[in-house]
């Protein structure tokens, strides 16, 4: 778990991770989760929940560079929105099927991390961030002017088709599971990416970076393929939803995305894996529910992240944990 500074571009860890003590209860949390979202499609309408599902992968790739790496990028929707854009043109234009759709998404979204990350990490801090947000906004002029992107009309009427020539994606039911599937694919590599020696290496980075250097490791490489990782996993969350609602816009790659996946991750948890889900879910929810109201959406949110900045300093999951692990202790000590 990070703490972030008063300057928004440096993260530096927290006193302590989790220790293994607090695992079970992580994965007793995830399973019921699981249960939870295998259930919810018949008792909430599912377009409301793939739309969670889908933001909330879209963190996890972000929690992954900025919680295990502390990375803190500007432009994450660019690689959101660009898969988007890749999946609804292969799909609709050149009758790709939906999975090979979604893996056009994040090709094209790995390409485009690969082209930005290799640009991105030769500076640090809030330069690394400010070079992000520069380069993501050239490529939202870029979808708006491009010919095949739709422009300001974007790309519309994408068709679900059937999924491995077998599921019909039109069904509500069968295109939940179908990003449910997608979404924990996504989750499951990112648990895989941080728990192996990879992981290890990003975390030590994150903690001190000039410590790695010195062990002889490259963290210039360490960090790009961390950044083209994790701009992967958000094009599988672009491209989902764009088989989800049917549709890719500029509002899929503009600066107002990026903030909104920062928002949803410090308000999970940074470094967590059930933090994504939950800020995710969170902030979904109060779209949907206030979209209809005399409410300011961003007005009641920005209220929210207040408070849970102020009280929840690792985030809602992260101080959860932490102060689990604290009760933990003096029931022991």
């Amino acid at each position: 778990m990070t703490e972030i500074t008063a300057d928004p571009a440096v993260i530096r860890p927290a006193a302590s991770a989790a220790p293994s003590r607090a695992r079970p209860l992580v994965l007793a949390l995830l399973v019921l989760a699981l249960l939870a979202l295998l259930a919810a499609p018949f008792f909430v309408y599912p377009i409301f929940l793939m739309k969670m599902l889908c933001f909330a992968l879209f963190a996890a790739a972000f929690n992954l560079l900025l919680g295990y790496t502390g990375l803190l990028s500007f432009g994450h929707a660019a690689f959101f929105g660009g898969a988007a854009y890749a999946t609804a043109h292969a799909v609709k234009v050149w009758g790709f099927t939906p999975e090979l759709g979604l893996l056009a998404g994040v090709v094209a979204a790995s390409i485009l991390g690969l082209a930005i990350g290799i640009l991105a990490i030769r500076r640090q801090g809030i330069y690394f961030a400010m070079v992000t947000l520069a380069l993501s906004q050239m490529f939202f002029f870029f979808c708006l002017q491009a010919p095949f992107t739709g422009g300001e009309d974007g790309i519309q009427g994408v068709p679900r088709g059937l999924a491995f020539g077998l599921i019909d994606l039109n069904d509500p039911l069968a295109i939940y599971f179908f990003v449910l599937a997608v979404f924990l694919l996504g989750l499951f590599a990112v648990y895989r990416i941080v728990h192996s020696p990879f992981g290890m290496v990003m975390k030590s980075i994150r903690e001190n970076e000039n410590r790695a250097i010195s062990l002889g490791y490259s963290v210039g490489r360490y960090k790009l393929a961390a950044f083209v990782m994790s701009a992967a996993i958000a094009g599988l969350a672009g491209g989902a939803k764009a088989l989800v609602f049917q549709f890719a816009t500029l509002t899929d790659v503009s600066w107002q995305m990026s903030g909104e996946v920062i928002l949803m991750t410090l308000l999970g948890g940074i470094g967590t894996l059930l933090g994504p889900l939950v800020g995710a879910t969170l902030v979904v929810a109060l779209q949907n529910t206030l979209a209809t109201s005399a409410f300011p959406v961003t007005v009641v949110t920005g209220l929210i992240f207040m408070v849970c900045v102020l009280t929840f300093r690792r985030g809602l999951v992260g101080e959860t944990l932490h102060r689990w692990r604290l009760r933990r202790e003096r029931k022991i000590g």
